[in-house]
């Protein structure tokens, strides 16, 4: 058995779990999601508040991976953010975590999710059945969006 499928076999996926907030201070960290890290009860808040959380977890229950959905379970489903520990990285864990939150709203046609320019984001989620607006010959969409502490266009 390939190593990757070895190790995968050892992770831990979880639906809605309530998960401490050290452990969630920790793994945005780690992933250097600092800003977000930064304000424990904010991303607490955050993470309580979501619609949908699917976490991973390793052989010795530490929280390696997380993703969030928000949806009104009808209409559009957001994917807010993914994670992945750096020790975990290019490893199958976004995408079963990603799968999970898609199979969960396969019922909602449009799913979306806002990334930055990192060499990941853009492979991943086109390797996922994301597409970038810009490219939809087919589908004449614009995305807007409006975000605190951002002035230049």
């Amino acid at each position: 058995m390939p190593p990757i499928l070895k190790r995968m076999e050892m992770i831990e996926f979880a639906d809605d779990e309530v998960v401490p907030i050290k452990e969630l201070v920790d793994l945005y960290t780690a992933a250097g999601w600092i800003r977000s890290a930064s304000d424990p009860d904010q991303l607490a808040r955050a993470v309580d508040r979501s619609t949908y959380v699917v976490t991973a977890r390793d052989e010795h229950g530490t929280l390696i991976g997380m993703t969030r959905c928000l949806s009104d379970d009808a209409s559009v489903m957001y994917l807010q953010e993914v994670l992945v520990h750096p020790d975990q990285d290019r490893t199958a864990i976004a995408s079963i975590l990603v799968q999970r939150c898609l199979t969960h709203f396969s019922h909602v046609a449009q799913k979306f999710a806002l990334t930055d320019e990192a060499d990941l984001p853009r492979p991943f989620y086109e390797s996922i059945g994301f597409r970038n607006t810009a490219e939809l010959a087919s589908l004449n969409v614009q995305a807007f969006i409006q975000f605190d502490g951002v002035d230049e266009i």
